[in-house]
């Protein structure tokens, strides 16, 4: 199993130094049609996941349940310690719920809504804004 690891962490690492096309060319050899994305980026942090659940196993019961409510609309309370991110005008933001509230970027912010209206400058549904409500979409 050790060595089965440490091959899996060598197909991952070697990930970024691929193009879209050879991201494409990875994923048709591995497991057919590759899917539609037009960013490396997302294909890459797709591949590696699948790569790496093949290899380790995929998520555990308690987050395909948490999934499944998620699809349903229905929805997830933050608690804390959990990590939520979002892209946004191009950009990843990342943000960690703590007990006294929600840390982004080493500062503190009273809620989710806070910080989405910080990243933003208009006012959003924290919790919608970092996919935790359906219709995540604006």
């Amino acid at each position: 199993m050790r060595k089965a690891k440490i091959r899996v962490t060598e197909i991952v690492a070697d990930l970024p130094a691929m193009s879209l096309a050879d991201l494409r060319k990875e994923w048709e050899r591995r497991y057919g049609a590759p899917p539609r994305h037009r960013s490396s980026d997302l294909l890459r942090r797709v591949l590696a996941w699948r790569i790496q659940a093949d290899a380790y196993g995929a998520f555990d019961a308690a987050t395909r349940q948490m999934l499944a409510q998620e699809h349903t609309g229905a929805k997830v309370a933050p608690t804390a310690g959990m990590r939520l991110a979002r892209e946004w005008a191009g950009k990843r933001h990342e943000v960690v719920v703590v007990e006294s509230g929600v840390i982004y970027q080493d500062q503190t912010f009273g809620s989710l809504s806070e910080v989405a209206r910080h990243i933003t400058g208009k006012r959003w549904n924290g919790p919608r804004f970092f996919g935790l409500r359906q219709a995540n979409v604006r």
